[in-house]
């Protein structure tokens, strides 16, 4: 038996909006997901970040633990990579 997935579907920061707005007006979390067929965690989602930082974009919704990951793996990636030029300069260098 083959299970169908349903296709990921995108909402625009408009619509979200107006769902939150929904909410905040009175309207029951209940009757949105109903009404609009959205999960009910991607609904709370949505609050949460309005009312953290008023966009839906995830990078402006991280933690500070998210963003100084974030800064971390970046900088260790550049770091990396610097290690590796002077590994090779070394080899060039130690053959002359």
């Amino acid at each position: 038996m083959t299970e169908s997935k349903k296709p990921r579907r995108t909402f625009t920061p408009e619509f979200k909006h107006q769902l939150v707005q929904l909410y905040k007006n009175g309207k029951s979390k209940s009757e949105i997901t109903k009404e609009y067929d959205v999960g009910y965690s991607t609904l709370d989602k949505w609050i949460n970040q309005e009312s953290n930082s008023g966009s839906f974009k995830e990078k402006d919704n991280l933690t500070p633990e998210q963003e100084e990951l974030l800064k971390l793996r970046k900088e260790n990636q550049q770091l990396l990579i610097e290690n590796d030029i002077l590994k090779q300069a070394a080899l060039i260098l130690g053959r002359k």
